[in-house]
């Protein structure tokens, strides 16, 4: 019995993790269309802002505050990733909307530029994050079962997000703006919202949900660089097998993919788990190409 609740808390906390990461890139695909290949940079930026919030409240703060600063590193997160990816869409993915070719190859570009700038600021080998106290050690249920506290918090941060994106979307203005230029852009239009600002708001409200993932993924294990390129191809995983512009989609989608990764794993091995996995997604797109969710549009297009 403990094996089988460590097994189901492992895809539980695979999943939480891809639903985190995946979160940012479902709303940019689902409303804009682009395929944001810059999405794993992101999670990037927001790891590399929780070391650099650490080294300052351990250069500049006294011991006892350290504690706090894993909390003070999601918002500086979500703020930077924000700040950029609003950047990134004025600069250039304004321009390639329409064009998915192009924004996959504009935007791998950007992915390549922001490793190698990455590089340059803190170096090529990987830096660690330390977590504060009240994240080390576990919850021990039996006395086979131990759940660390760590991914217990990450399961916690992805409810909350959750949350937070739900009630948004569906219970204000904004949120009711961005569902509409998803549905039917020419007449969310035609009735007066600006859908370049939505879409402004939108990349960079997905980006800083990127860096918030990168943040938590800190927690894990080294940063560096590449950390994002783990990570893009299960987040376009969920996405799709979710269906695009859905949110209750991405959860399934998310958690269907980390349960079957973790138990196909644990019952074969890491590398044909993911083959077995990768087998499912494109027999299941086979039968429903739209996804787990479809959304439902009084759109001819």
């Amino acid at each position: 019995m403990s094996l089988l609740l460590l097994q189901i808390f492992n895809g539980l906390s695979l999943s939480s993790i891809l639903l985190l990461i995946a979160i940012g890139l479902a709303i940019t695909f689902g409303l804009m269309n682009v395929m944001n290949m810059a999405h794993g940079e992101f999670i990037m930026i927001g790891a590399y802002m929780a070391y650099l919030v650490q080294k300052g409240f351990q250069s500049y703060l006294p011991a006892s505050a350290f504690g706090w600063y894993f909390v003070v590193s999601l918002g500086v997160a979500f703020v930077v990733a924000f700040a950029i990816g609003w950047l990134l869409e004025v600069v250039l993915i304004r321009f390639m909307y329409g064009r998915p070719l192009d924004s996959l190859l504009a935007t791998w570009g950007v992915s390549l530029a922001l490793q190698q700038i990455a590089r340059s600021i803190f170096g090529a080998p990987n830096v660690a994050v330390k977590a504060p106290q009240w994240l080390e050690g576990g919850w021990h249920v039996t006395a086979d079962l131990i759940l660390p506290y760590k991914r217990l918090f990450i399961i916690g941060l992805v409810a909350l997000c959750i949350l937070i994106i739900y009630l948004y979307l569906y219970h204000s203005a904004g949120g009711r703006r961005m569902r509409a230029v998803m549905q039917n852009r020419q007449m969310a239009s035609c009735l007066g919202i600006s859908t370049r600002r939505v879409d402004a708001q939108s990349f960079a409200f997905g980006s800083a949900m990127a860096g918030i993932a990168g943040c938590a993924l800190s927690l894990l294990g080294p940063i560096g660089p590449t950390i994002g390129t783990y990570y893009i191809v299960d987040a376009f995983m969920v996405v799709v097998l979710g269906g695009i512009g859905k949110l209750i989609g991405t959860v399934a989608g998310a958690l269907g993919i980390g349960v079957f990764n973790t138990a196909l794993e644990y019952t074969t091995s890491a590398t044909l788990g993911k083959v077995l996995v990768f087998t499912l997604i494109i027999a299941f797109l086979q039968w429903k190409p739209m996804g787990l969710v479809t959304m439902r549009s009084r759109s001819l297009d």
